[in-house]
């Protein structure tokens, strides 16, 4: 029933873990797509190579979205080769395993958290509003967190960058609705990728995890990729300013 057969896609951070689901989802679905990728060109080729099987464009480019201008490249990027943005996904963002308590935290560890997870998604919604409002329409989609909804002692840095993600897309949904265009939010809770592995592979920090999820374990990633899909596609045409949760029953908030 979803197609984004003929749309533009750009997604932050795709070439691993929810990213990299989003990617080879939405190309399924039918849309061109552009991603960047911060590291490992390897991953990234591997993820351009089988979303490609589906037949539509699918290009990534390297970019850290910590410096506001390389979200300006990506985005021009991406007008250049798609020929238009539908869809902005900011998914792109960084979590640190290791405990710090608030006293022990440096402004460093803050500042960082802060340019991966909070302004990356302002600078990417900042350039690619234009085309949007000039076409009066699109979809901006930001990945938050549980972490954002109820806090996490000593990843405080990581709970605040997420909380201000969620607020920054309620306030661009009122702002940008006057356009046509959609903003809401997906705030997934624990999720099988790289990112969480330190964690999850640990006995003590996987029935950490589990015991806080009704369902009784954690998600994979192409299960954040569906809901992300559906905000994306025409089955949401009247849902803006609205948090996703996906979590598994983690967080019950409404």
């Amino acid at each position: 029933m979803i197609s984004l057969a003929g749309k533009g896609a750009l997604i932050s951070g795709g070439s691993r873990g929810i990213g990299a689901a989003m990617v080879k989802l939405f190309a399924q679905a039918g849309a061109d797509v552009v991603f960047n990728f911060r590291r490992d060109k390897e991953a990234a080729r591997l993820v351009e190579q089988e979303a490609r099987k589906h037949g539509t464009r699918v290009e990534g480019m390297q970019a850290d979205l910590r410096v506001a201008d390389n979200s300006r490249k990506l985005v021009e990027f991406a007008l250049e080769r798609l020929g238009r943005l539908d869809i902005l996904v900011a998914n792109s963002g960084i979590w640190n395993a290791e405990d710090i308590p608030i006293e022990q935290m440096t402004e460093r560890q803050w500042d960082d958290m802060m340019r991966a997870n909070l302004k990356s998604v302002f600078s990417l919604a900042h350039f690619a509003a234009p085309s949007m409002i000039a076409q009066r329409s699109g979809r901006i989609i930001a990945i938050s967190s549980t972490a954002g909804q109820r806090g996490e002692a000593f990843h405080s840095h990581y709970a605040a960058s997420k909380g201000a993600v969620i607020s920054f897309i309620k306030a661009l949904s009122t702002e940008l609705a006057r356009y046509g265009i959609l903003v809401n939010c997906v705030a997934p809770g624990w999720v099988d990728t790289d990112m969480s592995k330190p964690v999850l592979e640990a006995k003590a920090g996987r029935k950490f995890a589990l015991g806080q999820i009704p369902l009784g374990r954690v998600a994979t990633p192409e299960e954040i990729a569906g809901p992300v899909l559906f905000l994306a596609s025409d089955l949401a045409t009247f849902i803006t300013g609205e948090i996703l949760n996906v979590n598994g029953g983690s967080v019950l908030c409404g």
